[in-house]
């Protein structure tokens, strides 16, 4: 579900609604549905939207993912002068406030684009809650909602059921992420090369997805088989064997692999198993030895000595 709120700015609205778009043509579920608290409206850049479904006839709950894109200030131009109210009146009807409150209590989660975050502090969302916005605006959401907890250097962060963003095409960075939270790193892969972008992980993270890090390039056979190791990180693939599935030589498929990714199939392979298991380690109760097993490692010995090699720590000290 989509709040559209007056003034919305088009690139917050229509960036994260092309990934998921993009998402459910490639299998994930998701349907759009379009709601506000009037039956049309204007966004920022003047293209008037119409058809939107009435909050009062709209609901949400439990396994319902309610998106917020910001619309424009309106509270001056000079985003660095002395932090002023983020929020003016006009900018979040009470309707959509009281709307997202009741979405919310009913088991929804909530996501924001940009000033979009102003939204949810109005609606009491953010209070005690890790959230970004726009760098320009860090410093206002932070003096309107004194309890909310304001990262400045992050493109996105969750915090529970409830996501934000930084600004403008961050949307886009923050809709991947919640594809694969929701149904892997193969189908955000799937959808940010749909969308010719990068998957970019939490900026609080040093660095990018081991899924999506040697994405960039445009080689349609290293990229099946890209698809197929992230799918199947649990088998014991030769380089023969990832070579038919894309009907090349072993030979060649490395040299175009590597040439593609600066590194081969095997490392690519290694890279992605270890992200798998520092993620299972850290978001369930797995034993090491079931991750080891589910991650296509030998044992829990390899595994062990692969996190000390690679991060310098026991598999036990990503749980978290």
């Amino acid at each position: 579900m989509v709040l559209v709120l007056p003034r919305v700015n088009l690139l917050d609205l229509g960036g994260p609604v092309q990934v998921f778009d993009a998402a459910a043509h490639l299998g994930g579920g998701y349907r759009l549905e379009f709601a506000s608290d009037a039956p049309e409206t204007t966004s920022a850049q003047g293209l008037r939207l119409a058809g939107l479904a009435p909050l009062s006839r709209t609901t949400a709950g439990p396994g319902d993912l309610v998106l917020v894109p910001g619309p424009r200030l309106t509270t001056g131009s000079d985003r660095t002068a002395a932090p002023e109210p983020l929020v003016p009146e006009p900018l979040v009807p009470d309707a959509a406030v009281r709307w997202l409150r009741e979405v919310y209590a009913a088991g929804a989660r909530v996501a924001s684009v940009c000033t979009g975050a102003a939204a949810l502090g109005e609606a009491g969302l953010l209070d005690g809650r890790a959230c970004t916005t726009h760098w320009a605006l860090t410093a206002a959401l932070r003096h309107r909602y004194p309890a909310a907890r304001v990262r400045e250097a992050a493109l996105f962060v969750h915090d529970g059921r409830v996501s934000t963003s930084a600004g403008i095409s961050a949307g886009i960075d923050l809709a991947l992420s919640i594809v694969e939270r929701d149904h892997g790193p193969a189908l955000a892969a799937s959808v940010a090369r749909e969308l010719v972008v990068y998957l970019r992980r939490d900026a609080t993270s040093p660095q990018i997805s081991p899924f999506l890090r040697h994405r960039a390039h445009l080689r349609p056979a290293v990229h099946r088989v890209q698809d197929h190791i992230a799918q199947h990180l649990d088998a014991s693939h030769t380089l023969a064997d990832l070579a038919a599935v894309v009907h090349m030589s072993p030979r060649g498929l490395s040299r175009a692999f590597t040439s593609a990714t600066g590194i081969t199939p095997l490392e690519y392979r290694q890279q992605l198993r270890l992200e798998r298991a520092r993620t299972l380690l850290a978001e369930t109760d797995l034993t090491v030895e079931a991750v080891a097993t589910r991650c296509g490692f030998r044992d829990a010995r390899q595994l062990r000595r692969l996190f000390a090699d690679r991060r310098g720590a026991s598999p036990a000290a990503s749980r978290r």
